[in-house]
């Protein structure tokens, strides 16, 4: 199954909507950083990869957009862990 990203820029979230049902990230953006605050994901959802799908793609958007993350939700802190590609990126990292 494929879920697309949506950014909610008013309420600062990165939203996916799957069987009417929405998983989210909240962020707070800062000039070059973006922190990521609190992942998501209805009870009903669980077990889909809907977690991973969204902690890769927000960490894709700061990837492309050239922005430093702050991962304070232990959540993506977690999958920058375990996903070297997102390393550089993270403030948080200890190589």
């Amino acid at each position: 199954m494929s879920y697309t990203l949506h950014q909610n820029i008013e309420k600062n979230k990165f939203e996916v909507l799957v069987e009417n049902h929405v998983a989210f990230v909240t962020y707070k953006l800062h000039k070059d950083e973006i922190s990521f605050m609190h992942t998501e994901v209805p009870e009903e959802l669980s077990g889909k990869g809907i977690g991973s799908f969204l902690a890769k793609n927000v960490l894709e958007y700061a990837k492309k957009n050239h922005l430093k993350v702050k991962p304070y939700c232990p959540f993506i802190k977690a999958y920058i862990d375990k996903h070297e590609e997102y390393q550089e990126i993270s403030m948080f990292h200890k190589n």
